[in-house]
């Protein structure tokens, strides 16, 4: 322990400000993803036929996507301890995307 009786190993809180557009969230029913050697893009799209809307696209390093796939795994579990197993829905089939 340090003498502010703080653990120096464990990290310390960042206050983060989340813009009011942001808070609402975004509907996403589909995500597209695509990759270079450096990056990884994650389009969400809200998409219902005939058209579709990108609603937010995430740009991330291959290091940071995997400590986002680790957490979502993590929640997932979580969720389905306390409420039990979910179903990975299947896939469109037909169409542009899938859709119809």
């Amino acid at each position: 322990m340090s003498e502010q009786g703080q653990d120096p190993k464990k990290p310390k809180g960042v206050q983060v400000k989340v813009p009011e557009e942001v808070a609402k969230g975004a509907y996403a029913n589909t995500m597209a993803v695509f990759h270079t050697r450096e990056e990884f893009v994650l389009d969400f799209l809200n998409v219902f036929p005939p058209a579709g809307i990108a609603t937010a696209r995430i740009i991330t390093s291959p290091g940071h996507l995997k400590r986002i796939i680790r957490a979502l795994q993590d929640n997932l579990g979580r969720y389905e301890e306390r409420f039990g197993s979910v179903e990975e829905a299947p896939p469109p089939t037909t169409g542009p995307m899938g859709y119809a």
